[in-house]
């Protein structure tokens, strides 16, 4: 039987309520919780958003159409309460130009974990990886199931510029840049396939519980 995790809340502002369920360690059981509770919390009155993240929750909610201290029991009764089912996520297929120029952190993330650049490749390409959350910038996908071997600690000094589409490392997480912006995730790869177009319905074209499966294009010195 898996332990649920109590979580914990904290007020952000008067109308948004955080509620963090992390652990030590990532916990797709937990995960599959925060993906029912927000369901179950974006159908209350006076609920406008959920925003589910990795292991956490944000409800954005008006605070004189529900009081916080409501707020909070209905979080907690949701959180004890649901019972997750299954996501219906789709399977994606990113097809990924590993190394060179638009993959400059390859031989040195293969120099932190011991490995060859081929094994690097082969670890990070044969898994399956669930799509978490998306956010912290439009479309940005935060994947879990990363090859243990291939985490690495975020750079301690930030880029300023990673190129949309770049194919990323941070700490025990995957991921894929949709826009151009800083980042202090290693760069390992490139690909074509768009995350985000405010002009496609949905914008992001990923969204939780889907799996995605990169595809080695070609391995560039």
């Amino acid at each position: 039987m898996i332990e649920i995790v109590f979580p914990r809340l904290s007020m952000e502002g008067a109308g948004a309520i955080l509620l963090d369920a992390a652990g030590t360690v990532f916990s797709v059981e937990v995960q599959a919780r925060i993906w029912a509770v927000a369901a179950a919390m974006t159908a209350l009155d006076g609920v406008a958003e959920t925003v589910p993240g990795m292991n956490n929750l944000m409800i954005v909610f008006d605070p004189l159409a529900l009081a916080p201290v409501k707020a909070e029991k209905q979080l907690l009764d949701a959180w004890r309460t649901v019972v997750p089912g299954a996501v219906a996520g789709r399977d994606i297929d990113i097809p990924v130009v590993y190394g060179g120029e638009t993959g400059e952190d390859l031989v040195s993330l293969a120099n932190h974990a011991g490995l060859s650049v081929e094994e690097v490749v082969r670890r990070h390409s044969e898994a399956v990886y669930s799509v978490a959350a998306v956010g912290a910038m439009p479309g940005f996908v935060y994947l879990s199931g990363l090859d243990p071997r291939l985490a690495m600690p975020r750079r301690a000094v930030p880029r300023m510029k990673v190129e949309t589409g770049s194919v990323i490392i941070g700490g025990a997480q995957a991921g894929i840049m949709p826009c151009t912006a800083p980042s202090g995730w290693h760069i390992i790869g490139r690909t074509e396939v768009p995350l985000f177009d405010p002009l496609r319905d949905p914008p992001a074209a990923c969204r939780p519980g889907d799996r995605i499966r990169f595809r080695v294009v070609e391995v560039k010195a």
